[in-house]
């Protein structure tokens, strides 16, 4: 199987009540994902999210760091993938698909749709010193293209 990194971006809006997801073109069917994209040869995790937020939506992002961490193998397509999830935030532009031919809609989506979509964890606190711990999940076999 081949290793592929991917870099996604967790941004909510000033209420932080929405998050902001995309729609992709997928092979078989269209779904939904936070903006984001597979790690270019040569390119930093950060790069890369911030490259494919402005790519898929038009927005230029800071990052905050690393929300979460997870991993799928996509057996059709013999591929391990490690997900690395940012959190960020917009710092301008305005939305604008710039690959039409791979993203149908970005769209504000209510945070309890949105987790039903992207692997969001709840972010817990370390009990020993207060500090964030980032998630891990395995996400397993998946059996769609994303």
């Amino acid at each position: 199987m081949k290793r592929v990194d991917v870099a996604y971006v967790l941004l909510y809006d000033s209420d932080e009540e929405n998050i902001l997801m995309v729609k992709n073109k997928g092979s078989q069917s269209s779904y939904y994902t936070l903006p984001g994209g597979a790690v270019e040869n040569g390119e930093t995790l950060e790069d890369a999210a911030i490259r494919e937020v402005k790519e898929e939506t038009g927005l230029n992002v800071e990052l905050d760091g690393v929300f979460a961490v997870s991993e799928a193998f996509f057996e059709e397509r013999e591929h391990h993938a490690i997900f690395f999830t940012f959190k960020g935030r917009i710092i301008d532009g305005e939305i604008n698909i710039l690959f039409p031919e791979e993203i149908e809609e970005v769209t504000w989506m209510e945070s309890k749709i949105a987790k039903k979509y992207a692997y969001i964890p709840i972010v817990e606190k370390n009990l020993i010193n207060g500090e964030s711990i980032i998630p891990y999940i395995l996400r397993g076999k998946v059996v769609h293209n994303a």
